[in-house]
């Protein structure tokens, strides 16, 4: 399979690099810079990205070329356009002025491979604040801007071609055109990274895998999980059991509902009562570190002990995907560990079991184009991602089942209201929090002091980052007047109007 490798620099739109090259339907993957994989022949090409670092900082990141420059084309973005001009004995300063946001091309070469149907004029997007005031001999300019003579060159000789504006984000209008260019004409990648084919060669990866062995899998009600199993019962049938957990965390009626999907789809599933031991482990924890290991651990429990009633079970199935990987590694200058709840990369050593994990090369609107391809029904792919650790983190003081009762009431408002007005497939995660505060209020002729609960609803690709939904006023108004007329302890609804970043989805 033709892959593009991009080497992470530190760049908050790395992901955006590689999701946008798997929109043409060419496999990429992300690496580290300093964690170089083997280049394999189906290697055709390697991207740079930006990065937060000054290619002249003492502790700029500095990558090992030996095997690309020269050898494979390579696309230096931002920061790996001023480290190559650097690199080639070029002058990189710092700006007089910050370069960051919208500008347009003044100047664009019409023969360069790399700028073939990108027009002057065309809107880019900056972001940086070294400057390339002077390139090295045999770096010819292919495109500038008003502000920045040396927004794109190529090394003579090389297919090697660097660019300071980042063409992956929406404000650089012709930026698809530019990347198309790279990885398709100048790399000469098949687009044949699709869903049909993802799927036909993860069933006979994992038949060759897992052999006649049992896989036991945990599902949770979430798009990842459920595609991992169907991808799992597609290849080995039976061999599969699942596990569905309540963990008295969940949404109202969530886990009979979902149970009854999975049986009704032909899945070997057991749904397990458990709401006790989480409520148990979680009473008087408050810090939210705390509530997730606490969690990830009374699961293990609980499916440790369910996965040693299936006799012979060798494999634990997850459905892990591609951020989770990404976020939960950490090198200097790459993105730093933020999920803890994640189990990448490793079981508890009492557990027995080996990984298989389908999904870990996807991101997660691919999971659901996969998900689709494999005919799952849309109210179970188009559901809004749910955290791991469950309403826990939503309920912002410790946890107990009468707290846990009026999120789930007020969540089942909010959620429902969504989905009879039409809103529900126009928001990315829509959720509710109940907040450790007492406010005033009148109901009736009576003064009351109770609970505050806060909205949330965020548009986003793949919850890397995301804009708040600006819902109708109307709409919040009766979900807002429901809560409080039909869930007793709540008097107060706000909503939530941060983006990420730089708040995250979630509260905790």
């Amino acid at each position: 399979m033709d892959t593009i490798i991009i080497l992470d620099f530190g760049s908050q739109y790395t992901q955006l690099i590689a999701r946008k090259i798997r929109e043409l339907n060419i496999y990429c993957e992300i690496h580290p810079y300093n964690k170089i994989p083997t280049l394999t022949e189906e290697v055709k090409g390697v991207v740079f990205s930006g990065s937060p670092y000054s290619c002249n900082a003492t502790d700029a990141p500095i990558p090992d070329m030996t095997n690309i420059k020269g050898r494979l084309p390579l696309l230096a973005v931002c920061y790996g356009a001023q480290y190559l001009a650097k690199y080639g004995g070029g002058s990189v300063q710092q700006s007089a002025t910050r370069e960051y946001g919208r500008a347009n091309l003044q100047y664009v070469d019409a023969e360069s491979r790399l700028m073939k149907g990108v027009p002057v004029g065309s809107q880019v997007w900056m972001s940086h604040g070294d400057t390339i005031e002077r390139l090295p001999e045999g770096y010819q300019v292919i495109c500038s801007t008003s502000t920045v003579r040396n927004a794109g060159y190529k090394i003579e000789g090389e297919e090697t071609y660097a660019i300071q504006f980042h063409p992956e984000v929406h404000h650089s209008v012709d930026g698809m055109t530019l990347l198309r260019n790279f990885v398709v004409d100048i790399c000469g990648c098949d687009q044949g990274w699709t869903p049909e084919s993802f799927i036909e060669t993860t069933v006979a990866e994992l038949r060759q895998k897992v052999g006649g062995d049992k896989v036991v899998l945990g599902l949770s009600g979430g798009v990842d999980s459920t595609v991992a199993a169907v991808l799992l019962n597609r290849a080995i049938g039976h061999q599969l059991h699942c596990i569905f957990v309540d963990n008295g965390l969940l949404r109202k009626n969530e886990f009979e509902g979902v149970l009854e999907s999975y049986r009704d789809m032909g899945l070997n599933v057991k749904g397990v009562d458990a709401k006790e031991q989480f409520y148990s482990v979680l009473a008087g924890v408050t810090d939210p570190e705390k509530k997730r290991k606490a969690i990830g651990k009374t699961f293990i429990d609980v499916f440790d002990a369910e996965a040693k009633q299936i006799t012979d079970a060798k494999w634990l199935g997850q459905g892990t995907i591609y951020p989770d990987v990404i976020e939960s590694s950490s090198v200097k200058g790459p993105s730093q560990t933020i999920k803890s709840h994640h189990n990448v990369g490793g079981l508890p050593d009492y557990m027995k079991l080996q990984l298989v994990e389908p999904l870990r090369s996807l991101f997660k609107d691919e999971v659901r184009r996969v998900g689709r391809q494999l005919g799952i029904k849309q109210e179970l792919i188009g559901r809004h991602p749910f955290p791991g650790p469950g309403l826990a983190i939503r309920i912002l003081s410790d946890v107990t089942p009468e707290k846990v009762r009026v999120l789930q009431e007020v969540d089942d408002i909010f959620i429902q209201g969504l989905r009879d007005n039409g809103l529900y497939d126009k928001v990315w995660q829509a959720g509710c929090m109940l907040l450790p505060v007492q406010s005033v209020g009148v109901m009736g002729d009576e003064r009351t002091y109770e609970s505050v609960v806060a909205l949330r609803a965020v548009e986003s690709v793949d919850g890397m980052t995301a804009d708040w939904c600006h819902l109708p006023y109307e709409f919040l108004a009766k979900v807002s007047n429901d809560i409080i007329n039909r869930v007793k302890g709540v008097n107060r609804v706000v909503y939530d109007i941060s983006s990420k970043p730089p708040a995250t989805i979630e509260w905790e």
